[in-house]
């Protein structure tokens, strides 16, 4: 019972830290959208700029923090590749809700930022799973 207390506790600590580093995330997309907007890209454009910017970032905390105590089973290169490739399911979940709200809600389309947050929160749980399984997992 001991040891499925532990793991329990260790699994809501590694999402808690996942979380952290999603916050960091989102900072780092919404200040990259809000620039590439600046700069003429337009909501769309400037989002997947900013979701390449912010899955970069959290790739590199995620390895370093969220999942420090699983030993490095890939080459860098490789890891970041494959996590990139299988939160491309994250990427469609996030993207869907941020173009839904986008079309659909006035307030969203006046501040797109709101979307990105909410796509945020949407993607989290199935890249949570995927990056603990296949990513960051000892070899």
């Amino acid at each position: 019972m001991r040891r499925l207390i532990a793991r329990y506790a260790a699994l809501v600590s590694q999402f808690l830290r996942f979380g952290v580093v999603g916050v960091a995330g989102f900072l780092v997309d919404a200040g990259t959208l809000t620039l590439m907007m600046a700069a003429g890209l337009g909501p769309y454009g400037g989002r997947v700029l900013s979701y390449l910017a912010a899955a970069s970032t959290t790739f590199a905390l995620n390895r370093a923090w969220t999942f420090r105590s699983v030993p490095a089973g890939a080459r860098l290169s490789r890891q970041w590749g494959l996590f990139l490739a299988l939160n491309l399911v994250g990427f469609a979940v996030n993207y869907g809700t941020y173009a839904a709200l986008l079309a659909t809600v006035p307030l969203v389309a006046a501040h797109p930022v709101l979307g990105v947050a909410a796509g945020s929160v949407a993607g989290m749980f199935s890249n949570f799973a995927l990056s603990r399984r296949y990513v960051f997992r000892a070899a």
